[in-house]
């Protein structure tokens, strides 16, 4: 379809980075996975798995929008599930975000992790309305929602390294002592 051709470099650029730093991100959880954080399995679910989520669904839009379809329909469904499917996964964020014990967000939390990625998203859901009558802006709108969900991602990827580093982790339990 000639009106997506024209945004294959845009999501090649965008989706090689969401999938380097998914790989990334792997790593850095990796190393310091040896002495977590009390609480960490929790504030995990609430924190660090957005991360990875965000990066992957722009991955899968990349992937998406280069697949040859047969109608901007299917891209209209297809975009709008994923952005429905999101807005869900954004508020059970927040839900998690605001029970778990671990750490106590302040405002900066609360933007990059809950409110722009839920915006992120519900723009998303929102292009698909407007595919077939406005594909140039559906686009746009779509390409603006995918830049929001991996500047958030790396922003929560760096400011979770952060956390993990200047944190003081629990003390293992040594061999014979309560």
């Amino acid at each position: 379809m000639p009106v997506l051709d024209r945004w294959d470099s845009f999501y090649v650029i965008v989706g090689s980075a969401a999938g380097a730093l998914i790989g990334l991100q792997f790593v850095v959880m990796t190393l310091i996975a040896e002495r977590p954080p009390v609480r960490m399995r929790e504030a995990g679910a609430a924190f660090s798995t957005p991360t990875i989520v965000h990066f992957s669904v722009v991955l899968l839009l990349a992937a998406l929008f280069r697949v040859p379809w047969d109608s901007l329909s299917e891209v209209a469904m297809t975009v709008g599930t994923i952005g429905f499917a999101g807005t869900v996964y954004a508020l059970l964020t927040a839900w998690r975000a605001r029970r778990q014990t671990a750490y106590s967000p302040d405002l900066e939390d609360w933007l990059f992790h809950i409110l722009l990625p839920l915006a992120a998203y519900a723009i998303l859901a929102a292009s698909a309305f407007f595919i077939a009558a406005q594909t140039q802006g559906a686009m746009f709108a779509a390409g603006a929602a995918s830049l929001i969900l991996l500047f958030c991602a790396i922003h929560n990827a760096w400011d979770a390294v952060v956390w993990h580093v200047t944190t003081r982790r629990a003390e293992p339990e040594k061999a014979g002592m309560p």
